[in-house]
Formats: structure tokens, sequence, C-alpha cells
């Protein structure tokens, strides 16, 4: 096989089903599937979507939590020239049908529990270019659920043999949806090399593998984070590529995490520091449950120095912090495992550019800032997304001459650790969850008592942050938080809805008529900013010990 630059996912599966066939490439509730299972089955669904029409560059989506039948799905697009749309479970029937047409979805594979969601789609009757749907599950011996049974009857019939090479590295795989700051979402287009790229660049440099991120053949690594999102579909083929076993969550629950790294040993994962502080407060864990643990990869939101002196105290393994972003594809910046010494100054750090990138600070003229100079941090690596898909403009703008703008205010230093001070672009993230603040102050905007609203993130302990939203009434017009909430229901997914509502008399806007959301979070932080009232809340999820879905 040729070098790793040139490869595909698809040319990474084959190799570990022909040298490892009987080793278990996923994992996922107490069912295991091997890496010549994985090729063969992913090779039939490939084989499926040609005969269904789906040809190079068409999208697929994918609606549904994560197991061993999406990750197949997504390779087996890969493998017939497609590109994947995986589409946020938790979105609302709106939000779906908007994704589905501005991806163009041909074909739609969407599991029983979101079969509503997309009925409800459906029967809008908008999306004019969706040849199927195929449902994922389906019944099995003695009419018991059989998760995947749905899939196995569309692809029936079809070969199990290999499909000639009809993609490169770099033809665009998977198209993920990230909102930006004008709340409209802009689908992420990510090429096969961005999965090999990181890998590559630390061997060529002969950098300590240690040092950063890396997947290894041996590692068990458990995928916690939702697929829908880079975070979690990236952490997977990452592993893939590198022939781990993946040991996949459907949905986080600390308490199911610590029982799988204990069942399989797990040697390394990726998480949101969120997801961290609810493993070490499950009761009984000590050292001894993370003595698999070779490596704590950690990210997506701010965390505390004092959770991250209990990580060095409990887990007892490597922990290392990443900066990224879905436009960067792979990971950018990290801050290496020798930094986290308690009472390190460097814990306040993002980290290093990752071997194979570079980071630039620069002004508001484009100009490069000397250390310490605090202006919009700038990325460059070859992992970057190929672009916003059909937004030209929007591409231009955040990837300009090979170096992506990350909407990010910091500084380096002189060794070249990059400190973040704020979001240029406002982004709110609770427990690695984006969330775009226009997106929020549009339906708000639209309660009929509601003159004015700003939404911001501002500090919580069990979160990161948590979303509160400021808003104007319109003169003689009242409306109480308990409705304002029940308004947003059904209108956004539950995890945007803001925590708390502050009722102003006005907003701080400038000259231009722009909000000052800064001047927003400084006003609501301080005291009596107004009446609050905490009636709404970040979704508490199933069961308890559980975390909102990770980063987009």
């Amino acid at each position: 096989m040729n070098h790793p630059a040139h490869w595909t996912l698809s040319h990474a599966l084959a190799l570990h089903a022909r040298t490892r066939p009987e080793h278990a490439a996923v994992i996922c509730e107490e069912r295991r599937t091997t890496y010549a299972e994985l090729h063969r089955a992913s090779n039939q669904v490939a084989h499926a979507l040609r005969a269904a029409g789906v040809g190079a560059g068409s999208r697929v989506a994918y609606l549904g939590r994560e197991c061993e039948h999406y990750y197949l799905t997504i390779l087996a697009c890969a493998k017939a020239g497609a590109v994947i749309v995986p589409v946020n479970w938790r979105l609302t029937p709106a939000e779906v049908d908007h994704i589905l047409k501005d991806a163009g979805a041909e074909l739609l594979f969407v599991d029983e529990e979101f079969r509503s969601t997309a009925d409800q789609v459906l029967a809008g009757g908008s999306l004019q270019g969706l040849r199927a749907v195929v449902r994922l599950d389906g019944t099995g011996a003695g009419g018991r659920p059989d998760r995947g049974a749905g899939l196995r009857a569309w692809c029936a019939g079809a070969p199990d043999t290999d499909l000639a090479a009809s993609a490169g590295p770099d033809d665009a795989v998977l198209q993920i949806y990230t909102s930006g700051t004008t709340g409209l979402p802009k689908g992420v287009v990510l090429a096969h090399r961005t999965f090999f790229t990181l890998p590559q660049a630390t061997k060529d440099s002969g950098a300590d593998p240690d040092e950063g991120i890396d997947w290894r053949a041996q590692d068990v690594s458990l995928v916690s984070l939702p697929g829908f999102g880079i975070a979690g579909i990236g952490w997977f083929l990452h592993g893939m590529c590198a022939g781990a076993t993946n040991v996949v969550m459907p949905m986080y629950s600390a308490q199911e995490a610590v029982r799988l790294i204990e069942r399989e040993q797990v040697t390394i994962t990726f998480v949101a520091p969120a997801m961290l502080q609810m493993m070490l407060d499950e009761r009984g864990v000590s050292a001894a449950t993370f003595a698999s643990m070779r490596k704590i990869a950690y990210g997506a939101a701010p965390i505390s120095e004092g959770l991250l002196h209990r990580c060095l105290e409990v887990f007892g393994c490597q922990l290392a912090q990443i900066y990224a972003s879905t436009e960067a594809g792979s990971v950018a910046v990290c801050l290496p495992p020798s930094a986290h010494r308690a009472g390190s100054v460097l814990l306040r750090a993002a980290g290093r550019a990752c071997p194979g990138n570079e980071i630039k600070v620069i002004d508001r003229e484009g100009r490069v800032l000397a250390p310490g100079e605090i202006g919009q941090v700038c990325i460059r690596t070859p992992a970057h997304m190929l672009g916003y898909h059909n937004r030209p403009e929007a591409t231009a703008a955040t990837l300009v001459e090979g170096w992506l703008h990350m909407g990010d205010a910091g500084y380096l230093d002189e060794d070249g650790y990059l400190f973040l001070c704020d979001r240029i672009n406002d982004t709110i993230i609770v427990a690695g969850q984006n969330i775009y603040p226009a997106e929020v102050e549009k339906q708000l905007s639209e309660h009929p008592a509601v003159a004015d609203a700003a939404v911001v993130g501002l500090p919580d302990a069990r979160w990161g942050e948590a979303v509160h939203a400021a808003v104007v009434l319109r003169p003689g017009e009242r409306a109480s938080p308990r409705q304002l909430l029940l308004f947003l229901r059904g209108r956004i997914a539950d995890y945007k809805i803001p925590l708390a509502y502050h009722l102003l008399d006005s907003l701080p806007r400038n000259p231009s008529g722009k909000i000052l959301r800064r001047a927003v979070r400084e006003q609501l932080r301080a005291p009596g900013p107004g009446p609050e009232d905490r009636a709404g809340a970040v979704p508490a999820p199933a069961a308890a010990g559980q975390a909102p879905a990770g980063p987009a």
C-alpha cells in the first residue's frame, strides 16, 4: 500500500481487515464487530448505495445515535465516493429539515428512535431530491427489536466484495453542520486526508508522540462524544485509521463510562471537562479504577485549575488538552502532558501547534502580532476543511490563503504557547456543545412581547458555561421567564434554551446598532442587572451522571 499521505478511509479499513481481521474494531452495547466484519458489511452497504443511484459527491444523511451501524455507513459512503452528513439528533424537525435541504441529501438513514422526527420532516414535502429513507432498525427473531435489521434488509443481496477506488485523499467524505454567528447552520466539508495528516506529520517530524495526541493499534479508545460533531466522529476515525478498538457510547453516562473503562481496559479517550468532573464524582472511583488509562485528552470548553489538579491526582495517566474546530478537521493545538504540572502557569494555556501546524495572531488589519499582544487566532493545518458547502463567501472569509481564522482572541508567549482570552464570535459552549446566540435570539424575538434580546454564556460550575438571555419587553407587554421558556420549546433544541432570563430596560449597542455581547455579559455578572428567573435549565440528561452532548 502506498504512503499514508495518499490514503483514504477505505485504504485504512482494507489494511486492517487484511492484516488483523479478527481484531475488534467497534464495541457497542456488548456487540463486537471485527475489522473483517466492518470491511465486509461496509462493502455491502456501499454496493447498495451505488445500486440506489448514490454516486461520487452525493450527500447521504444519518439521523441516529452512535453505534457500529453508523460507522459502517460512514465507511460505506467513503467507499462509494459519497459524503456522509451526520444530523444532530437533538435538533427539532424544522432544524433537521434545513440541514437536509441545504445538503441536498439524496438518501437518509434513520434510527427507529428518531423516526417520528424524520416523518415530520418528510411530511413537509420539501425534500425533492431525497431518493429514499432507510430504517436502520427492525424486528429480529421472536419479534424482538433488532438493531441494524432494517439496514441489513435494505442491502440484502448486494455483494460484499471490494469496490474499485472512487475517491482520493483530497475528495470530500464528511459534511458536518456547525452554525456561525449569523445563526444559520453551515456544512463544513472535510476530505479523507483530514484523518491522516496529524499522525503522519508527527511521525515525519520525529516529535515524541507521547507529547501530543496519538492513536495506536493496541489502543482501546472510548468514543464518548456524539458522532454528529467532529469531536466524536473525528476521534473514532483517527482511532480506526490506527487500527485501534473503539468502544462506542450511544449516550454519555459517567457511570457507564467508568464501567466501560474498567471492563474493556480503555487506554485513551477524549472528553469535555464536565465529563471528567462527573467521572471523578462517581461513587467508589479511585486511581485503581483508571489503571488501564495511558492518556486522556480533553477540550471543547474551559477547565478550572481545581479540576485539573484533581484529574492529575486521580486519573494517574497523561493529560493533554486539545484546541481545534470543525473547520480545522483535526487537532490543531495541544497542551502536552509534560505541561500538566501542579502550579504551572502553562495550565492556563491552550497549548502549542501540533506537528505540521502553525499558529499566528493578527490584528484587525491582518498584521502578525508580537508575543504577548492579543489579536485574532489563526491556524494553518493540512487537515483543514475543503470549505463550507455552497458558501464560497463564508469560506473565503474563514479560510484566507490557507489560514483558518478561528474566531477566538488570544496571544502567543515567547515559547509559542497559545493563551485564549475570549471568543470573538460569541459562541457559547455548554459541556462541549456549541450554542450560537443569534439562533436563540432570533427565536426569542418572535415572541409577541419581546422587543429585543441578547443571549450570552456565563460561567457555570458544572457545565463550564450556561446560556443566559437578556430580554427587553415591548411597552405595555408582559412575559414571565417561564412563558419565554415554554415559547422556545419545540422551536429550538432543548440544550439551546436559556437557563436564566434577565428582564432589562435596554441592551448595549455600538453606533452601528450591533449588540455588544461582552457588555451584556459584564452587566449580567454585576449585582442587580434586573429581574432574573432560572426558569430554563441546561437540559437534564436521561439519567444521573450524564452530560449534554459534546462539540458540534
